[in-house]
């Protein structure tokens, strides 16, 4: 039985360590430090707490990093400290919504300690909240992934090559959470172009799915909005890297500073007012869009 250990039990974290416990695995995570959410989320998934990071390492056949991505290098080097104070050489998967570049420079670090990598990428939303998210890995041995395929994951290999799963995970989020921070650009613009009903309106006359989106979607933006400058910064990093402009996802992570600086930015997925509407939201966001608000 595979001993797993999750880095960190945040809202995608903690639900993969639940679902693997569920399957049978013996699930760890290390709380030094963290919130008393993190520990709340830890809790109820029944994720044992190692204490400190080395022991964490010591006890694990397998190491997830589940983060947000700014974090991800630097958990990797505090990862790879303590398999050097312990001896121990886990498997570490980086499931990090990071660049291709950043992947590889990850997965030397990890090399460089010893222990074997696997880039991974999430596509999908947690366990337990529809279809099972789909991890996408690559590296020179992904088994050890592969083996949770059908543990409330859905585990999918693509090859050998260090950086793949990452840019599959770039090229999916820069369309999705970038057409979200589209959205929101064009309705902060038409609120303060003065057109805010007509461009609701008009939306709602000829881009009937769009506006359905607009509204079940950016009123909660606010909420993950902090940890998706880093994301919007990678993707913006990959397609520079291969020539294509990274424009768009650098205005994205603007857009994403813009909403942190909201009071709404306060919220957490288990705290989200689920009742505020667009009309609601768009006039604070606009507030924010210089930084000062009210």
């Amino acid at each position: 039985m595979d001993r797993i250990a999750i880095l960190m039990p945040g809202d995608m974290g903690h639900a993969v360590g639940r679902a693997l416990r569920q399957h049978g695995h013996a699930v760890t995570t290390c709380l030094a430090g963290r919130s008393a959410r993190s520990r709340g989320l830890a809790e109820r998934a029944g994720m044992r707490d190692a204490a400190t990071l080395e022991a964490l390492v010591a006890g694990a056949d397998l190491i997830l990093s589940i983060l947000p991505p700014a974090a991800a290098a630097a958990q990797a080097g505090a990862v790879a400290a303590a398999m050097a104070a312990s001896g121990a050489r886990p498997v570490y998967a980086d499931c990090n919504a990071v660049s291709p570049m950043t992947a590889r420079k990850i997965g030397a670090v990890i090399a460089a300690a010893g222990a074997p990598f696997i880039d991974c990428g999430i596509i999908g939303a947690a366990p337990g909240k529809g279809n099972p998210p789909r991890f996408h890995v690559s590296g020179p041995d992904t088994a050890a992934m592969e083996r949770l395929d059908g543990k409330g994951i859905a585990v999918i290999p693509m090859g050998p090559e260090i950086g793949r799963a990452s840019a599959l995970k770039m090229v999916y989020a820069g369309l999705t959470k970038g057409a979200m921070t589209l959205h929101t650009a064009m309705l902060l613009a038409a609120w303060q172009l003065g057109i805010y009903d007509e461009a609701l309106a008009e939306y709602a006359d000829s881009q009937p799915g769009a506006l359905k989106a607009m509204r079940g979607r950016v009123p909660g933006l606010p909420a993950d909005a902090g940890r998706w400058i880093g994301e919007m910064e990678e993707i913006a990093a990959t397609l520079a890297g291969v020539g294509v402009t990274p424009a768009f996802h650098d205005g994205a992570a603007e857009i994403c500073r813009v909403l942190e600086r909201t009071p709404f930015a306060a919220e957490t997925r288990e705290t989200l007012d689920r009742s505020r509407t667009l009309d609601q939201a768009i006039p604070v966001y606009a507030k924010y869009l210089k930084g000062d608000g009210d």
